[in-house]
């Protein structure tokens, strides 16, 4: 046995350079990989910057960008397949107040209440129940219609009372994470694709590099190696998930870009974290009461709400502007608007399920983009890349770099 292995390091110890030059095209292999990988995850993290800013450290290159990369996502999404006033024309007004009945019922009685009691608590307790149940009924009669035509006239003008652009953006922007969700869902197999790449080219490139190593080997040549490795790699990566846009038919084989080639996949899956993390129904809805724009519904809240406190008051507005007052009578028109909206939140939980239902933005953003042209398809994953390209590519490089001179001081020290 002591033979055996006095023999075997004997071989090893004679042929010592043969497998240091035959290691050149394995360590390729394993640099082009750790590089790919490594400049792919400096291109998503940190999320925030590390380091001592603003020489000193580093934040992925997405995140860093974000809303310039928000941006670029939500171009594609308002102008290529989401079309909101289309969106919302399929909500039924009426169903919506039919929905929302038993809320409005409860609502109407305690805003009532609650207006008489704290305005005109005297006059309010001498009220006969007669009257005050004709009030209520009233209310529960009115309440409906105002819903009804208040979500006729949100329909006709949702684009100045919602902001989809908006919305997505600082949602977007706020959260870094999901914005790389977004990017590294949609993109798994890509990105998978661009790591392991890296292995397969850097092997094939370390052949080459092997065999000039062997005639011609100054000390420079592995980092020179290297840092072609680290950047022709990430160069083909690049290239091979996009390109061809479109099949094309080369050598009796149809080729594509790896990511062109799975638009209905990425178009399911692209949908689901958008609606699940945006734009879903309650986003939406709440977006519409506290966003930007949420000033110009509740001056459409206030009109409606003054029209049915006058009907509910009916033969008693006079009696109580005689009574309270005829600013106080405006006082309980102000409270009640303020009341009904604070109520608002509570009233829209009613509808969700057939909003979300009726909307359908899961479904319809999957469809338009899957009939997207490829060209345009492409637009969800490129900006990624397109945004810091170059510096992806260099960041390879120099890793590749680095790798071959560590190359260097290993064997050839």
């Amino acid at each position: 046995m002591d033979a055996l292995y006095t023999s075997i390091f004997d071989f090893f110890a004679s042929h010592a350079t043969l497998f240091t030059y035959l290691l050149i095209p394995i360590i390729s292999g394993i640099v082009g990989w750790g590089t790919n990988v490594l400049a792919l995850k400096m291109t998503f993290y940190p999320t925030e910057f590390k380091g001592i800013p603003p020489l000193i450290g580093w934040q992925g290159i997405i995140p860093a960008k974000a809303g310039v990369m928000a941006e670029k996502a939500v171009d594609m999404l308002t102008t290529k397949l989401i079309n909101v006033q289309e969106i919302f024309e399929r909500i039924d007004p009426e169903r919506v107040a039919a929905e929302m009945e038993h809320e409005l019922q409860r609502s109407s009685k305690m805003i009532i209440d609650e207006i008489m009691e704290a305005q005109a608590p005297a006059l309010w307790k001498g009220v006969p129940q007669l009257v005050k149940y004709q009030m209520y009924q009233q209310g529960v009669k009115d309440l409906p219609v105002l819903v009804t035509n208040m979500f006729q006239e949100i329909k006709d003008d949702i684009e100045d009372l919602f902001d989809l652009k908006s919305m997505v953006v600082i949602a977007l922007t706020k959260d870094k994470d999901l914005l790389n969700e977004i990017f590294l869902k949609c993109g798994d197999q890509e990105f998978r694709f661009i790591e392991r790449s890296g292995m397969y080219f850097g092997f094939l490139f370390g052949l080459i590099q092997m065999t000039i190593c062997y005639f011609y080997n100054p000390w420079w040549m592995l980092p020179l190696a290297g840092l072609l490795v680290g950047y022709a790699t990430n160069w083909l990566a690049l290239k091979l998930i996009f390109e061809p846009v479109e099949p094309k038919q080369m050598f009796g084989y149809t080729v594509q870009g790896l990511f062109m080639k799975r638009q209905k996949e990425v178009a399911v899956e692209y949908s689901k974290i958008v609606v699940e993390n945006i734009l879903n129904i309650e986003n939406i809805l709440y977006e519409m009461i506290e966003g930007p724009s949420s000033d110009k519904l509740k001056a459409m809240i206030a009109r409606y709400v003054s029209d049915v406190v006058d009907k509910t008051a009916g033969n008693s507005k006079q009696v109580l502007e005689l009574l309270a007052g005829k600013n106080r009578y405006e006082i309980v028109k102000n409270m009640a608007h303020w009341s009904f909206i604070q109520e608002l939140p509570i009233l829209i939980t009613e509808i969700f399920d057939y909003a979300e239902e009726a909307l359908d933005i899961e479904n319809t953003l999957a469809e338009k983009m899957t009939e997207l042209p490829a060209e345009q398809f492409q637009g969800l994953l490129r900006p990624v890349f397109q945004e810091d390209e170059l510096k992806l590519i260099i960041i390879g490089a120099v890793l590749g770099c680095l790798a071959g001179a560590a190359q260097v001081a290993l064997f050839f020290s």
